[in-house]
């Protein structure tokens, strides 16, 4: 079992106190911590003085009729789905798949969180970089990251939880989608610049060993390196190679699309 103080002096290695940071955590990997997702969200925030995690809000999702060819959507299908959207407020929680320590750092009174109503983010100290954020540049923090020398901490997570590949994807020329949101006054409005498929993240991995830090936490790894690196790495490869990083589902309509936009 894992305390506060444990995490405190694990984590101190990282050298991340000075460092604005993007975390991606999944709490299970760590195994029993005394005071569970709260005690690691307190360690995390008193060894790094800037920390923003991704919010998002899937929940808030809603389908037009109809809309742009080629953008991982079959409209007519997803219309069985729109019953269950809800309308974004300020304080809805953060999407399951976030995990629960993003949740946690959401939930703390010192914390803020930008505005867009699917893709936002959470974090503290980090105010001028979740301010960049638009409904037309969504990924917007992750640049004004990489700009401040941000690095990327991934915690029992792999790079398939690394939303910073998004923006290197986007950099590099590749698709993005069109989603819609529900508003707090019933309508939905257009948010450009959604992303794509992160299940083919992993395979940058091995480019990124020489720039990342280890250390296991408990039952969980723990890796971090320059935001900037990752950037640069993601964006090569996929210059090199436009169907890098890409996913193998046959089912993959957002990895399908991709492939569909480099034949015209």
């Amino acid at each position: 079992m894992l305390n506060f103080n444990d995490l405190i002096v694990a984590l101190e290695p990282l050298g991340l106190q000075k460092k604005v940071v993007i975390a991606h955590a999944s709490l299970r990997a760590f195994g029993h911590i005394e005071g569970g997702a709260d005690s690691l969200v307190t360690a995390l925030l008193y060894n790094i003085e800037s920390l923003m995690m991704p919010s998002h809000t899937y929940k808030t999702l809603f389908t037009p009729i109809s809309g742009p060819a080629n953008n991982a959507v079959n409209y007519a299908r997803a219309q069985q789905w729109n019953r269950l959207a809800e309308p974004f407020r300020p304080e809805m929680p953060a999407d399951v798949m976030m995990g629960t320590v993003a949740e946690h750092l959401r939930q703390r009174p010192e914390s803020k969180r930008s505005m867009h109503p699917i893709l936002s983010f959470t974090g503290v100290n980090v105010q001028k970089i979740l301010d960049t954020q638009t409904l037309e540049d969504p990924l917007a923090p992750l640049m004004a990251l990489a700009n401040s020398d941000g690095w990327c901490l991934l915690l029992g997570v792999d790079h398939t939880a690394n939303t910073s590949i998004h923006l290197a994807e986007k950099l590099a020329g590749r698709k993005q989608f069109t989603r819609w949101a529900l508003m707090e006054d019933g309508n939905p409005i257009v948010c450009p610049g959604f992303p794509g498929c992160s299940a083919g993240f992993e395979t940058i991995a091995t480019q990124m060993e020489p720039f990342v830090k280890k250390l296991t936490v408990g039952g969980a790894l723990v890796q971090t390196f320059p935001l900037r690196a990752l950037i640069t790495r993601v964006y090569e490869t996929i210059k090199k190679d436009p169907l890098a990083l890409l996913c193998q589902r046959p089912d993959c309509e957002r990895c399908a699309a991709v492939r569909e936009a480099l034949k015209n």
